[in-house]
């Protein structure tokens, strides 16, 4: 097995630091421009994923709006159905009360037909008499 890495002893140059580095990362098999090219893969990686997540979360927004909206859309038009329900009620009651005053008006035309007709018999049976008396 290979021997874990440890971390180089920092002096007070950076350079002689980053030829630590290098160095230890050279005794590892790994050159420092091929660390650099692996981080800044990483770090592309990362923020691939994180415009990903951005459009992700962007993607539900909408979806969340749209639903918002749908709700709207449909609370409207569950109010606007009530409403029309209460209107065809009234439409309803306003027919039957139409119709009870039509029938309640021929009841009343049929009973002055009734005396009407009543009066001319009563009216021939008068004349009837006059009649034979006259005779």
């Amino acid at each position: 097995m290979s021997e874990p890495v440890r971390p180089a002893a920092s002096t007070d140059n950076p350079r002689e630091d980053a030829e630590q580095k290098r160095g230890c990362a050279e005794e590892h098999g790994v050159s420092v421009e091929a660390a650099r090219n692996e981080a800044e893969q990483v770090r592309q990686v990362a923020e691939d994923a994180r415009d990903v997540r951005d459009q992700q979360r962007e993607a539900l927004e909408t979806i969340r709006q749209e639903h918002e909206q749908l709700r709207d859309t449909a609370e409207t038009a569950r109010a606007a159905n009530e409403q029309n329900r209460r209107a065809a009620e009234a439409a309803r009651h306003a027919v039957v009360d139409g119709v009870r005053t039509t029938a309640d008006t021929l009841d009343a035309t049929l009973e002055h037909m009734k005396a009407v007709e009543e009066m001319r018999r009563t009216l021939r049976d008068v004349r009837d008499v006059h009649k034979l008396d006259s005779n």
